[in-house]
């Protein structure tokens, strides 16, 4: 099992979350995140003055995959989010040792 965890542009969230649903991918937790990378931000007008945002608005998308499913999810994560831009975003993939679904009790790959 795999935890992927995926920080987008926030306006790709519904275009990634129905690619992975098509892919067999059922469950997500979404966060709403700030952070920079190459981009480094970006300098606004207000009101006349200008100043730089130095944190951008972005998704943190998590899932928990069955190892099977993890060529696909990264793919229709990585086809959904890709604009062409500086700032598309990052996949990490981690191990993922133990699931338990506490309504039931099951564990490892039937509890996702």
């Amino acid at each position: 099992m795999k935890l992927i965890t995926a920080v987008i542009k926030p306006f790709k969230l519904d275009e990634v979350r129905e690619a992975l649903s098509q892919v067999g991918v059922h469950g997500i937790t979404v966060t709403e995140v700030k952070g920079f990378g190459r981009q480094k931000g970006h300098t606004e007008l207000y009101r006349g003055a200008e100043y730089v945002v130095d944190f951008l608005p972005k998704v943190k998308i998590e899932a928990a995959v069955d190892t099977d499913h993890l060529d696909r999810a990264i793919e229709a994560i990585e086809n959904a989010a890709r604009t062409g831009k500086i700032g598309d975003g990052k996949i990490f993939v981690y191990d993922l040792e133990q699931v338990v679904r506490i309504r039931t009790g099951e564990t490892g790959p039937e509890a996702l």
